[in-house]
Parts: structure tokens; C-alpha cells; sequence
């Protein structure tokens, strides 16, 4: 804690303070325009970073990683389109609350929850950072099999009312998933004769296919382009913080789901933030009410990425370990900077590690001030006629796709994309599933393969240690738990119409 405490003598810096209010801003804008992401800022912003200190340089990269968190949450609730992969979930509940002139409580839930997440996240690095360190080492195939099995299953029952779309759409997005050059063999698949395929489908386009495209289509059809404008008063932003009362425990369950995976690599704040929300939906009482604009359903996700956003740089700074590709970057930019991470930075580099530490929490207060006060200007982004938004959203989609690999290619996979999650939104399948099937399917696969391969085929080894037999366990209670719930319900109907 001393180490902390002294590390915002050097967050607090003013050179490190404003390179660290660029980065959370930059972030923030990154997230708000979708389909961009925080690894090609991240990439852009990266030869910069040359002429900094290292210190300085690590706190602006990091800035604008869990700043993108931040914005993604803004165009998830009043656009319908994720700003990362790791805020499609909170469309699910956010949009709804702004269609039904709830913005203001959406985008305030978002900010406050993303705040308390973070700042649990930052808590939990400081106090359990060697645990959690030695706790991520322990993990092997079998564990993390068992943990993606887990985030597999959740997520076919984390959204709707039937278990079986779930799984059919999981199904589907593993599918999609497998697409590509086998990690293994080198062997294609599924590839249908295009080069571009060898690579395997964008998950920037798959994202933004499923929830952005269909949105466009469904208002057009609908006629909504003209509605009238959503008062945002100080009433009603002094009820909304009335309301923020009821999510503490969703915040305090996502803050935990995102502390622990963050660290993991492979997992981050996209698994995080589905589990989260699976989590709360399982633990609610009315869970049927999940998806028409529940503020618990925003709060526990965003609770989660930010968390996890933070987390994840414990592997990166003390081990070596990137988790996701941009903490593949950042890693990058240490070892330009000749500073060679592992557990003998925290001995070497302490201004850095707990300058870096401390400077989350300065950069996580930024945003929160740069955002709340910001929430009428917002969330009266949905009074815009809708006519002017289609084409601004179908070309931020477009240009945010093509970005990311220069590919024109991935322009009409946006768009079929597009054209399932429309259909699939006809016949009440939810894309959420999909996402999450299309994510963990090929980690799923490969940790799988790596299992089996050291134990020469032997599936026993899945369940070889304590840590993967609790995660099996955790995983069949997530699925039997929605068939004993449905079970109770009905004999409490039927006990009342006995009575």
C-alpha cells in the first residue's frame, strides 16, 4: 500500500497528468465511434511514445485502453452499436432504456458502474496482485478449458427466455469462429476459396454486423426517423441517483467477475463483461425482465470490463504475458523503451509500476468528470432524427471495419453480417450468444488440443486438479439452474391455483 501511495508522486506528475487526460479522452472518442477499438488508437498513437519517458508513454497508451471502455458504453445505449466487443452486452439493456426515454439513467448507471469497477479493479491489483500473479500460473489447458466451457454455457443462457436459442446461436458463432487456418495443422477451413477468409472472419465486423446493421434496417422498416426529443431535466438526473442504489450488488458481482478474469490470458474484458451479465440475470429474481431495459444489466457488464481492463495488466507488467492484442502492444511499447517486463519490474521499475497503478485511478476520475457532467448533451443525441443517423452510422461501421485491417473485403462481411442479424432478429434470436460463441469458440478448441495433447488423449485430464473440477461444477450449475428455476416456478403456479 506504501508503494501505491508513493506511486502518485508520480501520476500526479503534471507531464504524466496530462498525457494521462490525452489517452482517457482519446479513449473516450475512440469508444464512442464504433468499430475502431482501442488497439488501433493504441497502434496509431504508438510511435509517439518514442519521444516520452517511459512511464509517461505506458500511462497515455493505458489511458486510452480502459478510456475506450468508457465511450463504448455511450453508443451501446443510445445507438445500439457496441463501441468495443466488450460493450455489446450492455445493448441489451441500455438501448431499451433509451428508447423508453431513460438515456440519462443508462449512460449515468454506465459511468458510475465503469468508475466502481475500475476503481475495485485498481484495489484488487494493489492488494492481491501477488496472488492473483500466482493464481493465473497455476492455470493450465484443463483450467482454462474449463473456465471457456463456463463462459460458453453462460453465455448460451445470458440473454432470452429460451435456453435452446442460446445454444443454436452459440452453435453458429463457433461456426463462424472456425473459420481459418487451423492453429495446428496449418490446414484451411471453411475458407470457400477466398484468400481474405484465411485469416478468419473480423470480429470488428461480426460485432458490428450483428448489432449495428440490423438496428438501421429495423428503424427503417418501422418508420421511426422522426421522434420526438427526450427531456433530460435535473429531476430526473436527481432520480436516476436515487436509482443507482439497487445496482450496488450487480456492481460488487460484475467488480469480482472482472477482477478475476482480467488477469487470465485470453479472456479480458469482452468475457468478462458476458459472464457478468449471465451472472446477473441468473441471479435475479425476475430474469425474464432482462433485455427490456433493466439498469442492473447495464451496470454489472461495465462494471466488469473496467475491471478487467484493469486487472490485465497484472500478467502484462509482472510476468510478460499479454492477454488480448493490445496488451500485446503496450507490451511492445516497454520493450522499445529497453524496459524488459517480468517479475523483476515491480524490483527495478517501482516508479513505473505503481506510477502506472496510481495513474488509473487518476485517469478513471477523469473520465467519470469528463462524462457525467456531459450525459444531457448525450443522451440528447437520440432527439437527432433518425434520418440524419443511418447514413453517419452505416459509414462509421464501414470506414471503423476497413481501418482495422485496410480490407474492403471486410466491408461486405459487415454487411451480410448485417443481413443475418437481421433475420435472426425477425425470428427472436438474440446476437449476443453468437458474439460470445464466435469469441471463445477457437480458444476453446486450442486449450482443448493443448489438454489432450499432454495427456495423449486422455479426456480425465480435463478434470485432473481442483481449481478445473469447482469450474466443471460452477458450469453444470449454470446449466441445470435455469431447469430447476423453471421447475419452482411452475409448481408455485400450480400450488396458487390449488389454493
Amino acid at each position: 500500500m506504501t508503494d501505491f501511495i508513493s506511486g502518485f508522486a508520480t501520476a500526479l506528475h503534471p507531464l504524466n497528468l496530462f498525457y494521462c487526460l490525452i489517452g482517457v479522452v482519446l479513449g473516450n472518442i475512440v469508444g464512442v465511434l464504433p468499430g475502431i477499438g482501442a488497439i488501433a488508437a493504441i497502434s496509431i498513437l504508438l510511435p509517439v511514445t518514442f519521444y516520452l519517458e517511459p512511464t509517461t508513454a505506458v500511462i497515455m497508451l493505458a489511458g486510452v485502453y480502459y478510456g475506450a471502455e468508457y465511450g463504448g458504453s455511450i453508443s451501446s445505449i443510445l445507438l445500439n452499436l457496441p463501441g468495443t466487443a466488450s460493450n455489446a452486452i450492455t445493448t441489451l439493456d441500455g438501448y431499451p432504456l433509451a428508447r423508453r426515454g431513460e438515456a440519462g439513467t443508462a449512460l449515468l448507471t454506465a459511468q458510475i458502474s465503469s468508475f466502481a469497477g475500475g476503481t475495485l479493479g485498481i484495489v484488487a491489483m494493489v492488494v492481491f496482485s501477488p496472488l492473483i500473479v500466482a493464481f493465473s500460473l497455476s492455470f493450465g489447458p484443463a483450467e482454462y478449458f474449463a473456465t471457456l466451457l463456463l463462459g460458453l454455457v453462460a453465455g448460451s443462457t445470458a440473454v432470452g427466455n429460451s435456453p435452446l436459442r442460446g445454444v443454436a446461436m452459440v452453435c453458429i458463432g463457433m461456426l463462424l469462429g472456425s473459420i481459418g487456418l487451423d492453429l495446428n495443422s496449418g490446414i484451411a477451413r471453411y475458407d470457400t476459396g477466398f484468400p481474405n477468409l484465411l485469416d478468419g472472419l473480423s470480429i470488428v465486423a461480426v460485432a458490428m454486423g450483428l448489432f449495428g446493421i440490423p438496428e438501421v434496417v429495423a428503424n427503417i422498416r418501422a418508420a421511426q426517423r422522426d421522434e420526438k426529443p427526450i427531456p433530460i431535466s435535473a429531476g430526473a438526473m436527481f432520480a436516476a441517483f436515487r436509482k443507482l442504489r439497487s445496482i450496488v450488488p450487480s456492481v460488487l458481482r460484475g467488480a469480482g467477475i472482472g477482477g478475476f478474469l482480467g488477469p487470465l490470458p485470453g479472456a479480458g474484458p469482452t468475457i468478462a463483461s458476458f459472464l457478468a451479465y449471465s451472472v446477473e440475470r441468473s441471479t435475479s429474481r425476475n430474469p425474464q425482465e432482462f433485455g427490456t431495459g433493466r439498469i442492473n444489466g447495464v451496470a454489472a457488464p461495465e462494471a466488469a470490463n473496467n475491471a478487467a481492463a484493469q486487472t490485465a495488466f497484472i500478467p502484462t507488467m509482472t510476468l510478460g504475458i499479454p492477454g488480448t492484442p493490445t496488451m500485446a502492444i503496450i507490451l511492445g511499447a516497454l520493450m522499445i523503451h529497453g524496459i524488459a517486463p517480468g517479475p523483476q519490474l515491480v524490483g527495478e521499475h517501482p516508479d513505473l509500476f505503481w506510477g502506472l497503478v496510481a495513474s488509473f485511478w487518476v485517469g478513471n476520475v477523469f473520465l467519470l468528470l469528463l462524462n457525467v457532467p456531459l450525459i444531457g448533451v448525450w443522451a440528447r443525441l437520440v432527439s437527432v432524427p433518425r434520418r440524419f443517423f443511418f447514413p453517419v452510422i452505416v459509414a462509421l461501421v464501414c470506414t471503423g471495419v476497413y481501418g482495422v485491417s485496410n480490407s474492403v473485403f471486410d466491408i461486405w462481411a459487415v454487411l451480410l453480417m448485417g443481413v443475418a442479424g437481421y433475420v435472426f432478429r425477425c425470428f427472436g434470436f438474440s446476437p449476443a450468444p453468437l458474439l460470445i460463441g464466435f469469441v471463445l469458440g477457437p480458444m476453446i478448441e486450442q486449450y482443448l488440443r493443448r489438454a489432450l495433447m499432454i495427456s495423449n488423449g486422455d479426456y480425465a485430464y480435463l478434470f485432473s486438479s481442483g481449481t478445473s473440477i469447482a469450474i466443471h461444477c460452477l458450469t453444470l450449475f449454470v446449466l441445470l439452474w435455469p431447469i430447476v428455476r423453471s421447475y419452482r416456478s411452475k409448481a408455485r403456479m400450480r400450488a396458487e391455483e390449488t389454493s
